[in-house]
């Protein structure tokens, strides 16, 4: 019997404790360990039903980025994908909730929890280089949003044999960094738009 997504205990912060300081619109990139260090401190369990629309708390999802050389990871929902309103889009970041299995021993339940969504969709054949936390992404313009908290990470690796797995979901494949916009143009997922426009394009240089 498959369990239900809506008993999964996810990790989730009071969303006066993550914004005490004010809200931000968008991709935040400097005070970073700060919230790092307020997530660690402060964060609890709930049952992932009881908070999907309950704005007073912050489901945190890591989001995470890759790159070799000036290539990045992009895929694309497949018809078969759980995502309806996204098939047929352009995607950058994976990741998804951390949950209380997470902990199991671990010291940072962070970190566990991005790198069991990373080997639970990718099939990276390498070394990872560098894992960088770029920024932590807040967007208010819908409900959906609002109770998630995205860290987004940026994975650069050794080599470019990177795929996902669930190939009947999605497919996915590295383009030149110049060439990500035309992929996502009119993609109708906020937060892609956001770690493009305000990340990518301001951070790294789409021409350099």
């Amino acid at each position: 019997m498959k369990n239900n997504k809506d008993d999964e205990q996810i990790l989730v912060v009071k969303s006066d404790i993550i914004f005490r300081n004010g809200k931000w619109q968008g991709l935040k990139t400097d005070n970073l360990d700060y919230y790092i260090d307020l997530i660690k401190n402060n964060y609890e369990f709930k049952r992932r039903g009881d908070v999907e629309t309950n704005p007073s708390f912050q489901q945190i999802i890591p989001y995470i980025i890759f790159n070799f050389q000036n290539k990045y990871f992009i895929y694309k929902y497949l018809p078969k994908a759980g995502e309806q309103r996204l098939v047929n889009t352009y995607q950058l970041g994976v990741g998804g909730h951390i949950n209380k299995e997470d902990i199991n021993g671990n010291i940072d339940v962070l970190e566990a929890g991005m790198m069991r969504e990373w080997e639970e969709e990718i099939d990276f054949k390498g070394n990872l280089l560098e894992k960088k936390l770029v920024g932590i992404l807040n967007d208010d313009t819908n409900p959906v949003e609002q109770v998630h908290l995205g860290l987004v990470y940026n994975f650069t690796g050794g080599n470019p044999e990177i795929s996902i797995k669930e190939t009947d979901k999605m497919q996915g494949e590295l383009v030149d960094k110049k060439d990500i916009g035309k992929y996502i143009e009119g993609n109708p997922g906020i937060w892609v738009q956001i770690v493009y426009n305000e990340y990518l394009k301001k951070f790294i240089g789409l021409n350099k």
